[in-house]
């Protein structure tokens, strides 16, 4: 089987934040007196350049700007970074172009900015309306804040919005859960990502564990949580995805349907397919922030390993069972490269244990039961030399 070039997305990471959350494994570190946008946006640039000898003449369809907190640059840095984007690349007409932000680093009027310098989709940063649930979670903001930001980016025009909400927080009850929610519906989003805090290694929580709701409890919230977003019309299409009609987020259906996409900036990920060779490559980029700008070259930020051919479908399957569509054979040869006979023997233990089956449309899809215990569905899939 021959791979096929799948769709393309940017990533541009920026690593700091106004304090780093104690849940919070990401690539984020605390912001210092003066952020460095400008020679930032300069090397954020100089990665792309780097990448483009790989990706020929595709255009992109989506760039996602994630945290950290990229809402700490101006519209103007945004602004000069996306035109530097589109001067050496070619671009969908209908270009997805989303920044997160957190309530508490967006000042009065920047929504405009940010709206003008190209950014069409916003994906906010709640996590909670609770005082006291954020303050545990180290937010910066409170809740009229948030208001006031959603106030703000409807005023600008920017009505494809995301909003970040967790449950199963330090001593929240299941109706503190579904209030949490309820006030979020309240304000219109078009997209909500609704999930379990977990306790990452490497964070604050896990080395310090606050007291969590036990499994039953967080079962509960999840259940009712759910009922209460399909009564307002979103569509869960995700794992921890929900959407309105015709809102969902390209970007990240990329990445869950096996795309490419550039990873450039501190920390950044990235996977390209390379068809001349008939393999895919996954980058990266050096971590610390610090480290990544003295770094001149940005030859030497970037560090490429190829996915050896029989982690492909294990990969593949990560990524595209956590979708309510599930996969067709098609796209799983497209990707990976792989005939299908690569998986029967897998789809034919997880169909057996009632984790997966076929759709009438030919799909591949999960179960109930098989989204309730993905882990094991996508276990199913590890190489069998892992397992032995």
């Amino acid at each position: 089987m021959m791979l096929e070039a799948p769709p393309l997305a940017l990533y541009a990471h920026f690593p700091w934040c106004v304090r780093k959350c104690p849940y919070c494994d990401f690539n984020s570190h605390r912001a210092p007196a003066s952020v460095p946008e400008s020679e930032y946006v300069d090397f954020l640039l100089q990665d792309l350049e780097l990448e483009l000898e790989h990706v020929a003449e595709r255009p992109l369809r989506s760039i996602f700007l994630g945290g950290g907190t990229p809402s700490l640059f101006s519209p103007e840095s945004m602004a000069r970074f996306l035109r530097g984007v589109k001067d050496r690349m070619p671009v969908d007409v209908e270009l997805e172009v989303t920044m997160e932000t957190n309530p508490g680093t967006v000042e009065h009027g920047r929504f405009s900015g940010y709206r003008d310098a190209g950014i069409t989709r916003i994906s906010l940063g709640v996590q909670s309306f609770d005082s006291e649930h954020l303050a545990t979670l180290g937010r910066i903001h409170g809740a009229d804040e948030i208001e006031f930001a959603i106030t703000e980016l409807k005023a600008a025009g920017l009505n494809n919005f995301n909003l970040d909400l967790m449950y199963g927080l330090p001593g929240q009850s299941v109706k503190q859960a579904v209030a949490d929610l309820t006030r979020a519906i309240a304000l219109g989003p078009s997209h909500l990502s609704h999930y379990q805090l977990t306790l990452e290694p490497g964070t604050a929580f896990f080395h310090r564990p606050p007291p969590l709701p036990d499994d039953d409890a967080t079962w509960d919230m999840q259940v009712a949580c759910q009922e209460a977003i399909a009564q307002a019309g979103y569509r869960q299409y995700e794992v921890s995805a929900y959407a309105l009609e015709a809102s969902q987020c390209t970007h990240n259906l990329n990445y869950w349907r096996f795309g490419d996409y550039l990873g450039i900036g501190a920390g950044a990920h990235g996977k390209r397919t390379d068809l001349v060779r008939q393999w895919v490559v996954r980058t990266t980029r050096t971590k610390q922030p610090r480290a990544y700008l003295a770094e001149t070259d940005a030859a030497q930020r970037a560090q490429n390993a190829t996915v050896a051919r029989a982690e492909l479908p294990f990969e593949f399957m990560l990524n595209v069972l956590r979708l309510r569509e599930g996969f067709s054979r098609e796209l799983f040869e497209q990707r990976t490269g792989e005939p299908f006979a690569a998986i029967e023997e897998a789809l034919e233990r997880a169909s057996a244990k009632q984790l997966i089956a076929a759709s009438a449309e030919g799909q591949w899809v999960p179960t109930e039961l098989g989204r309730r215990f993905l882990n094991d569905l996508q276990a199913e899939f590890l190489p069998q030399l892992a397992l032995s």
